[in-house]
């Protein structure tokens, strides 16, 4: 396994990642890693949380001779940018300008490039194929297909049962309907029209915010033709295991999807009822093997014609 700093721009920014290349000679198939949401490195690194997602896939994906491009979002590691500012369809550009700069790459079969995206990367590496006929193949790790306020409000419903006790309690005794309160936030973000924005005594990315609640993965995934496999944990958070089922029905080509049995948002296993308090702990661990090798395998089955042999 060899790996090769890259930097790529979009929209004036420069954007830096890292292009991991199998042993052997080229030119090899390849996949784009989309990272999830936050500030998250080229890794999925977050400095409260190192989830190591795309850096544990793009190793897996090498040993099976698979090269791929993971990045550092904007205002992240050694990309430029704000990542307050940024947006949520200027994630989608740099993604397209990543998926660019990879099929660029002398070692890279420019006609064996698949997606495969986590959590947010999941919807952005959805967007993708859907613009991109070209695209070869497509992982959908942790993805949903409601569109983003309803996203929302299914976790706020899903979260409440799972919060500690006393915090329970305080929401039973000041009335406190969890959903009702998301639901009134997403409001408030609606009427700010700056990047970045100070909502409930938090200063978030309001632009971002914006942009998802009103994004609409199902008509991203109806026009994908190229072949998709999508994997959710049954113990999920975040997004609802159901939205695989709207997957199958939507993607216009072939689709398997996976519903693994207690897998969390973060592709770790979590027995017991589902908490994100676990994941500090999860992420201890590497990425489900399972799930790795179930990614890993597909994608090599699916790049293993060479370009223009249809299959």
């Amino acid at each position: 396994m060899r790996d090769i700093d890259l930097t790529f721009t979009s929209a004036g920014e420069r954007l830096a990642g890292t292009l991991t290349l199998p042993d052997g000679e080229g030119p090899f198939p390849a996949a784009l890693l989309v990272p999830g949401s936050g500030p998250v490195n080229r890794d999925s690194d977050h400095r409260r949380l190192p989830l190591g997602v795309t850096r544990q896939l793009a190793e897996a994906f090498a040993a099976a001779g698979i090269a791929s491009l993971r990045y550092d979002k904007r205002g992240v590691g050694a990309s430029t940018g704000d990542f307050l500012a940024t947006g949520f369809r200027d994630n989608m550009d740099d993604a397209e300008a990543a998926l660019a700069a990879l099929r660029d790459r002398p070692e890279v079969d420019s006609g064996r490039v698949a997606l495969a995206g986590h959590s947010e990367g999941a919807l952005i590496a959805a967007n993708l194929a859907a613009r991109d006929p070209a695209v070869a193949a497509v992982v959908l790790l942790s993805g949903a297909a409601k569109i983003g306020a309803e996203t929302l409000r299914w976790q706020a419903a899903r979260l409440a049962p799972t919060m500690p006790a006393f915090v329970r309690v305080l929401l039973r005794l000041t009335r406190t309907d969890l959903v009702t309160k998301v639901t009134r936030n997403h409001e408030r973000i609606r009427r700010t029209t700056t990047d970045v924005a100070w909502v409930g005594g938090v200063r978030l990315n309001a632009r971002w915010t914006r942009e998802f609640l009103d994004h609409d993965p199902a008509a991203d995934l109806a026009l994908i033709t190229a072949p998709v496999l999508a994997v959710t944990g049954e113990k999920d958070l975040q997004v609802d295991p159901a939205d695989l089922t709207r997957m199958a029905e939507l993607v216009r080509g072939p689709i398997e999807t996976r519903l693994i049995p207690d897998l969390s948002h973060i592709l770790r296993r979590q027995p017991g009822t589902p908490s994100l308090r676990a994941y500090k702990r999860e992420a201890r661990e590497p990425i489900d093997a399972q799930v790795r090798d179930l990614v890993t395998g597909w994608l090599v089955e699916e790049l293993s014609a060479p370009a223009g042999d249809g299959g």
